[in-house]
């Protein structure tokens, strides 16, 4: 039962939205509930069919097939098309019979075209990046408001706008036009930049990591990368950050599935091939004269995979400058962090003090940690505060585990 629950929810995270992307190809992102509905009610037939019977050998097939005889069906019997689809379908009085193809082409052609149809400057970015978690790549509520850092209710009222503008827009889903790739491209990199660290660094449920969100935001860059029109040096920046990270997903959590600090990780664990892969990208990106945030992330991954005694010199550098194109608490620390593997634990303790803060559970996990070979009371303090401030039940048994060995070696 569980390994049928496994693959059922393996096959919604990556079919859903790709099934949702052809459809809407045929009745436009102003019907893009019918869409959902229809994918939905495919799902909870394989989840009623597949309880009484073998899982088919190609689920997959399977899912598009009983998604195309459900559109065909809705299109003949409903009265939202008559009244509402048909017209857009037609051409004169003959009407057009939709061919509902679900190859590998049109899937990546169709998934293409809608991240751009959904990041629409009809909304604001923060919206089109919330609309995108949740259409392109299934997030809940819950999981957008995580990444926002913000209120469930209030990513549902921005959610709701910004279905409302799309729909009020007429936008259809249609071959990319270099207009549209240029001036939504850099939302539609932001938008997997969340989707991947939602993924690297999960707050949501009782996991660490979710492989299965950051594998979607790289097979989503690739396919960006992999296009003509959108392949930018910028494309490849964010693909070598990603790569160098996944690089190290079976580094990163020990047996019982907590974390392993950086600094106790195996290296032996970590994936050749993907910082080989992070290294080809990198050097492609760096081929123009861009330099983006992806650019000066994806250079400090690729010192934290090398052994040069200089490197926290030059990881501190890259920090430096990310801090000037886009500051964020998370930046902060993390150069507070280099600065004190530069400069030393006090100078680190120093320049933390002057970010204010408080209320922040990582800057306590960052305190706590400093304060170690310093004040082991100070340090224990700081645990503690940070696990009443930490969001994530991985995160806290993390803290909750440092904090037992502050405690042990205090005995």
């Amino acid at each position: 039962m569980v390994e049928r629950t496994e693959i059922m929810s393996d096959l919604f995270r990556r079919e859903y939205t790709k099934m949702t992307a052809v459809l809407c190809r045929h009745f436009g992102l102003k019907h893009i509930e019918i869409a959902e509905d229809i994918v939905s009610e495919t799902f909870l037939k394989a989840t009623e069919t597949w309880k009484t019977q073998d899982i088919p050998e190609n689920p997959v097939a399977w899912l598009y097939a009983v998604a195309r005889n459900k559109t065909k069906d809705y299109l003949k019997h409903a009265q939202v098309f008559e009244n509402q689809v048909s017209p857009a379908l037609s051409r004169g009085n003959n009407p057009i019979e939709p061919d509902f193809d679900f190859t590998d082409e049109t899937i990546t052609d169709s998934q293409l075209a809608m991240i751009f149809a959904v990041c629409n400057p009809a909304n604001p970015p923060e919206s089109q990046i919330s609309l995108a978690l949740q259409i392109l790549c299934g997030f809940s509520v819950a999981e957008i408001a995580d990444a926002f850092l913000a209120k469930p209710e209030t990513v549902k009222k921005r959610l709701l706008r910004a279905r409302a503008n799309l729909r009020n827009d007429q936008f259809r889903i249609s071959p990319l036009h270099p207009d549209d790739v240029q001036a939504r491209l850099d939302v539609v990199l932001r938008t997997l930049y969340l989707l991947f660290n939602e993924g690297y660094f999960s707050k949501s449920g009782n996991m660490v990591i979710r492989k299965d969100l950051c594998a979607e935001a790289m097979r989503l860059a690739l396919m960006l990368a992999e296009n003509p029109l959108t392949n930018t040096r910028h494309v490849e920046a964010l693909l070598a950050l990603m790569c160098y990270q996944s690089s190290r997903f079976d580094a990163r959590l020990d047996h019982d599935g907590e974390t392993v600090l950086f600094e106790a990780q195996d290296r032996g664990l970590w994936n050749s091939e993907l910082i080989d892969r992070g290294n080809y990208y990198l050097i492609n990106a760096c081929s123009g004269n861009t330099v983006s945030k992806y650019h000066i992330e994806a250079g400090i991954a690729y010192w934290h995979t090398t052994l040069s005694p200089a490197k926290w010199e030059h990881i501190l550098h890259l920090y430096n400058q990310l801090i000037i194109i886009e500051y964020s608490e998370m930046t902060a620390l993390n150069r507070t962090f280099a600065w004190a593997r530069v400069h030393g634990n006090e100078a680190g303790l120093a320049e933390a003090r002057k970010l204010g803060l408080d209320g922040n559970a990582y800057y306590h996990a960052l305190v706590a940690y400093l304060y170690v070979p310093l004040s082991r009371e100070l340090a224990g303090k700081h645990y503690r505060r940070a696990i009443d401030l930490s969001k994530s039940p991985g995160e806290k048994q993390t803290l909750s585990r440092e904090y037992a060995r502050l405690l042990v070696s205090n005995a």
